[in-house]
């Protein structure tokens, strides 16, 4: 097994997802699966949208600009938004 991988409970690694769904929607979908069975019925009081996004966004911003060295125009035109958006978010995760 690769050092990366993560061996998963045997009723997750047999389910199937659709072969259109990308890596990382696979990826999001699994994790998703996981923290549900992991909670129950126990309700997330921000609301499970909001959490995901909150965790997600950070490493989100971290990586896209770790990638672009730094340079935050690049990183906003890659991510989609403006360079002050892109500001207001990092500030926002401590990430400035």
């Amino acid at each position: 097994m690769p050092v990366n991988a993560v061996r998963l409970p045997v009723n997750e690694a047999v389910r199937e997802t659709p072969s259109s769904q990308s890596a990382l929607g696979e990826c999001v979908s699994r994790i998703v699966r996981r923290y549900l069975a992991d909670i129950g019925d126990t309700e997330c009081d921000e609301g499970l949208h909001a959490l995901v996004i909150r965790e997600v966004e950070g490493p989100l911003l971290s990586e896209v600009l770790a990638f672009h060295d730094g340079n935050q125009s690049r990183a906003a035109a890659v991510l989609g938004i403006n360079r002050a958006t892109l500001r207001k978010k990092l500030a926002a995760h401590g990430l400035l």
